[in-house]
């Protein structure tokens, strides 16, 4: 079990690594970010991939869906941004991880793998 200073980490490690965040879509807070630029405020990316977020959840109840998030998948022009929910555990309800990556330097395929390993291992 890894904690969520190492889940960050670890995302960080991930080739093209831009910036990383566990964030509460209860709240629209970040509970921890790393990396980062002016570029690039985590803080910023929290709130707004939390309305995101919210608005899949909304559309999933309104269909009648019985499914959750797995991952979603927002392809800028030179960026990959990934919000993965976090599922099971009661601690950590309404929390997703937040992935953005350079698209020239990240491998797509390895960062949903990853990001579906480190959402396993995260204890909150």
């Amino acid at each position: 079990m890894a904690d969520m200073d190492v889940a960050l980490k670890e995302m960080m490690l991930l080739d093209g690594a831009l910036g990383a965040a566990v964030v509460d879509y209860g709240s629209g807070m970040p509970l921890g970010v790393m990396g980062g630029s002016r570029d690039l405020d985590l803080e910023v990316a929290a709130a707004g991939n939390t309305e995101v977020v919210r608005a899949k959840l909304r559309t999933i109840e309104q269909l009648g869906l019985d499914e959750g998030i797995e991952d979603m998948l927002i392809t800028l022009g030179g960026q990959y941004h990934l919000i993965r929910p976090i599922r099971g555990g009661r601690r950590a309800k309404h929390l997703f991880l937040y992935l953005a990556l350079d698209r020239q330097r990240g491998n797509l395929a390895l960062a949903r793998h990853r990001l579906n390993d480190i959402e396993a291992e995260l204890e909150i």
